[in-house]
């Protein structure tokens, strides 16, 4: 009887420390939370390029929704969102952006915009530097 108790005591005691560590791991899911990518989003909300014309455009048509999110947008600055689009190279996204992709209608709104320009302001969000 005693060693039907002990073994029930060690799969309650085994239960319990597989749910600290189910537990303990999902504390990394939190990096992809709600408040998380509103700090992001507030963060890519006060980040502007170093180059006064570039910083120009990028206020005046890329903020709105890469500030904020909009159309699932990826953020300025949240690297782990703009990884996998330069895996895809910066000639692919700048091709993108000249004909519109997915929620970023044609030219990203900036008509006047150059193919430079729109590789500086990609390089730009994607890194935030």
């Amino acid at each position: 009887m005693e060693l039907v108790t002990l073994r029930r005591g060690l799969s309650l005691v085994g239960a319990f420390l597989v749910l600290i560590l189910l537990a303990s791991g999902c504390s990394k899911e939190r990096d992809n939370s709600p408040v998380s990518r509103a700090e992001l989003s507030q963060r890519a909300l006060t980040l502007a390029p170093s180059d006064p014309d570039i910083a120009e455009i990028y206020s005046r048509t890329c903020r709105s929704c890469h500030g904020t999110g909009v159309s699932a947008a990826p953020l300025t600055g949240d690297l782990a969102s703009w990884e996998p689009r330069l895996d895809k190279g910066m000639n692919v996204l700048v091709e993108n952006v000249i004909n519109g992709f997915q929620g970023m209608p044609p030219l990203g709104l900036c008509f006047e915009c150059s193919p430079d320009q729109f590789e500086q302001l990609i390089a730009f969000m994607a890194t935030a530097e």
